[in-house]
């Protein structure tokens, strides 16, 4: 059955670590040597692009990047038929869109894999990328708390996914009408998710404090709404403080200092923002080689 990456409950605890394992090889096998990866993007990108196209050719492959006035889906040509047409020339299809569900809809029609590069409900890459940086911080997984500090959205909820996978823990902290609802505290209930009304509640003795923007692409004509409602949920020294003394500082970046982050923390010693965009490209590279099929399972669990 051909494997896809929609968001990270596509994968199993195994498939994961086998993804984190494929991320760290010094010396990754050209798994893709003389195939194609094509590269879909709706939204602009900076990290993803990057990330992707040069964990393709690290793998040996010829990375097709496209954007989506060039394609038309839905208007041009229905997002089926789109599908159907790269998967004649290419081995997977990486796309960054709008909307989860025309994601949903190429995996369906197609025999390749289909690459989540973020939609509006997930952003799996980034939490994989996420997770290495944790990792290589404090030597492990199990037993981490992150406390994500914002708005609940396609970030928070594949980090929290992960997280659960993982054996970690995550803390919201998130104004009113910002937070998880019921359904999604349900679907992420292997990290054991609570949700706090002041920043310093929820980032307290944790190791990890993680913001993202205030307004995501797509919600500009909320954005004096959302700074309304988001005054003083700032990370700042202070904030930072009233977690662990080891704890870092993390963002998925774009950031607006002095928005949601001090600059005194994004530029301070505390700040992983830098190792976490590097490790994007590490993130992709073991996407790829699992969905490809070079990775394995470490249990004799099906993958998806």
């Amino acid at each position: 059955m051909t494997r896809h990456l929609l968001d990270i409950d596509d994968l199993s605890a195994a498939d994961l670590r086998a993804v984190l394992d494929a991320a760290a090889e010094a010396q990754p096998a050209r798994v893709l040597e003389g195939r194609g990866v094509a590269c879909l993007f709706e939204k602009p990108s900076a990290r993803t692009r990057n990330a992707t196209e040069m964990a393709v050719v690290q793998l040996g492959g010829h990375p097709i990047t496209m954007r989506g006035e060039e394609v038309g889906l839905g208007v041009r040509e229905t997002v089926e038929d789109v599908a159907r047409t790269l998967a004649c020339y290419h081995a997977v299809i990486c796309a960054r869109v709008f909307d989860h569900s025309v994601l949903e809809r190429m995996a369906a029609v197609v025999d390749i894999p289909v690459v989540n590069l973020l939609s509006d409900r997930a952003h799996p890459c980034q939490a994989i990328a996420d997770l290495l940086t944790l990792e290589r911080e404090f030597g492990r997984l199990t037993g981490l708390t992150v406390a994500y500090i914002g708005d609940f959205n396609n970030v928070a909820r594949s980090l929290g996914l992960a997280l659960g996978l993982s054996g970690a823990t995550i803390r919201f902290g998130c104004p009113p009408g910002y937070g998880p609802a019921d359904p999604d505290l349900d679907q992420l209930a292997s990290a054991a998710p609570t949700v706090h009304d002041r920043p310093e509640e929820a980032v307290k003795g944790a190791d990890a404090v993680y913001t993202d923007v205030w307004t995501s692409m797509g919600q500009e004509a909320e954005a004096q709404e959302r700074r309304r409602a988001f005054a003083g949920w700032t990370i700042t020294p202070a904030v930072m403080a009233a977690a662990s003394p080891t704890a870092v500082f993390m963002h998925c970046l774009p950031a607006h200092r002095g928005e949601e982050v001090d600059a005194a923390v994004i530029d301070g010693p505390s700040s992983r923002v830098w190792p976490q965009a590097a490790h994007r490209l590490d993130a992709a590279r073991g996407v790829l080689r699992w969905l490809v099929g070079a990775t394995r399972p470490r249990s004799a669990t099906s993958p998806r």
